[in-house]
């Protein structure tokens, strides 16, 4: 998960700046209400988690080793470490947080999207008011926390540049390639997706479409469409190298970043037209956007990449110019300084 990659990426840039990081994985989920049943699964889940170590990134992401990966039956208190600042990551979480004793540090809330997709809304909407300091990673949901009379600091997700870069100049690629991400989640817009590029096919049946995801190839996906289960950080950046046209048709995003990865990456970008890809997408500058939810927006837009090189290409280094600019050095670098504003210690050269 994407909001996962930022709460690690940031922990290894802090932890490489001499700060000492614990992050901290409960069992149970972030859930405050919990009957006897779901105490007897949690402590079942919860020996599971300690024995196999499950809510470890090991497969998928490499923790700075002086991170402490820590993994607690739930959020409650007891479980919980002291520190100076503590960072609650979601909407679930921040209800804890919210709540802890001063011992545990100074309360921040990193939002990273309105997850009225992910939880009551009464509840979601209540945590932007809870006495945490807020920090939003992009401007749409700055807007919503000055709307609510919330003040809320921006700092935008950075992108990793020794894991993903331009290998492919955008004039040498196969124009006809198509690469974007499957995802379960109805906010993702997969179903949308998988409509424009059936209407693309049929006007132009030479395309060459490669999806990647989590989960094991769906047994609906039509045979012309590949699919590459899980990639590593090499095989997906060679993807996204292959590709000519990146398409991410979420319906709901904070701050994506697989439409990012593509861009530094040197894919000409179609994305709806929603909050989080306005952070780097600007329509017939960086990509080609259309409305969420219709397909034939998206269709349309494959189609004019498709049939027009010089404008794919135009887009693909316009938008590769724009997006390097977001790096997790300077968003680290901004993150630091507003938590050691508010209860940050220094980290002492000694310690590094």
């Amino acid at each position: 998960m994407g909001g996962y990659k930022v709460v690690y990426e940031y922990a290894n840039h802090l932890s490489r700046k001499g700060h000492k990081i614990v992050i901290v994985h409960a069992a149970r989920g972030c859930s405050r209400e919990a009957g006897p049943l779901a105490h007897l699964k949690n402590g079942i889940r919860y020996f599971q988690s300690v024995l196999d170590k499950r809510y470890r990134p090991d497969r998928w992401f490499q923790v700075d080793p002086n991170v402490k990966l820590l993994c607690v039956p739930s959020l409650s208190e007891k479980w919980v470490p002291k520190g100076d600042v503590i960072l609650a990551t979601a909407w679930g979480t921040a209800e804890w947080v919210s709540r802890y004793s001063t011992d545990k540090g100074k309360g921040f809330y990193l939002i990273q999207s309105l997850e009225t997709w992910g939880g009551p809304e009464d509840r979601v909407y209540a945590t932007w008011k809870a006495p945490l300091k807020k920090i939003v990673i992009a401007n749409w949901l700055l807007d919503i926390a000055k709307g609510m009379g919330e003040q809320a600091v921006y700092i935008p997700n950075g992108l990793s540049k020794h894991e993903f870069q331009m290998d492919i100049a955008p004039e040498e690629r196969d124009p006809k390639r198509v690469l974007a991400l499957y995802h379960k989640d109805e906010v993702k817009g997969s179903a949308d997706l998988l409509e424009a590029l059936s209407m693309v096919r049929q006007k132009d049946p030479g395309i060459g479409v490669t999806l990647f995801g989590v989960p094991p190839r769906p047994a609906f996906l039509p045979a012309w469409i590949e699919y590459c289960q899980q990639p590593q950080r090499p095989l997906l950046r060679s993807l996204y190298n292959r590709a000519a046209i990146f398409v991410s048709p979420s319906r709901v995003e904070g701050w994506p970043l697989p439409p990012a990865e593509a861009m530094l990456c040197g894919a000409a970008l179609v994305a709806t037209d929603i909050g989080g890809h306005r952070e780097y997408a600007f329509h017939e500058k960086t990509a080609l956007l259309s409305p969420a939810k219709a397909p034939q927006g998206l269709a349309e837009n494959i189609l004019r990449l498709l049939s027009d090189s010089a404008l794919r290409v135009r887009l693909a280094t316009q938008g590769h110019e724009y997006i390097r600019q977001f790096t997790w050095e300077r968003a680290t670098d901004r993150l630091e300084s507003i938590l050691c504003e508010h209860g940050l210690s220094s980290p002492k050269i000694s310690e590094r």
